[in-house]
Order: structure tokens, then C-alpha cells, then sequence
């Protein structure tokens, strides 16, 4: 009966989610921002429309003012993106949990010692 081929995940979840309660709560707070980016999204595009229909501003400056807060907001979102990076990976260190550089730096150690090995052995 042939078997089905195993396929190499980068990261493969555990049976149970409560092997990474980290990496779970940062998963909601990531959503959670998502989705209230995605509001203050709307919620900024109908205030601008609400002020076009009532003639206070212009349609084509309302365009303009809708562009230059989601341009504003893209690069606070970078800013605090970085800031995020910079706390897991503090995080991280203070817990002694090796960064993929460090794992793929090993791993390059462990096939160079593997060849070293070989060759040893073939001579």
C-alpha cells in the first residue's frame, strides 16, 4: 500500500494550540489589528463622503484628503511594524529561544562538520 509523501512545512502547527500560547496571542493581536485597520479604513472614507454630500469639501479634495491619511497611516504602520519586530525578537532573546539565523547558521555548521566527517572517514 504505497504512502502518501511527506510535504515539508516551514512551520508546522501543533496538534494542540496550547503548545504555543505565544504564538497564538500574537496571531489575534495581529488579526485584531487587521481588522481595525480595515474599519478606521471605512469609517475615514465615509466621514470624507458624509463631508462631500454636505458640500463642506470638494469631491477632489475629499480624494485628496482620503489619499494623504491612508499614506500617513501606511507609514505609522511600518513605524510600529518595526517597533513590533524589535519587541518579539527582544522577547525572543529574554527567553533564550534561537532566531532562524541562528538555527540556519547551525544548521550550515552541522552539514560543513557532516562533510568534514566524511571526508575523515574516506581517507
Amino acid at each position: 500500500m504505497p504512502t502518501k509523501p511527506k510535504v515539508n512545512k516551514a512551520v508546522e502547527e501543533p496538534e494542540d494550540k496550547n503548545q504555543m500560547p505565544m504564538f497564538e496571542a500574537l496571531r489575534r493581536v495581529l488579526l485584531a489589528t487587521i481588522g481595525a485597520v480595515a474599519i478606521a479604513q471605512d469609517e475615514i472614507e465615509a466621514l470624507v463622503d458624509r463631508l462631500v454630500e454636505r458640500g463642506e469639501i470638494a469631491e477632489k479634495d475629499g480624494k485628496k484628503l482620503v489619499r494623504e491619511v491612508m499614506e500617513k497611516r501606511t507609514g505609522k504602520g511600518i513605524k510600529v511594524e518595526d517597533e513590533i519586530s524589535k519587541h518579539i525578537e527582544s522577547v525572543m532573546d529574554h527567553m533564550n529561544i534561537p532566531s532562524k539565523a541562528d538555527v540556519e547558521a547551525l544548521s550550515q555548521k552541522i552539514t560543513d562538520l557532516s562533510k568534514k566527517i566524511d571526508e575523515l572517514k574516506n581517507s
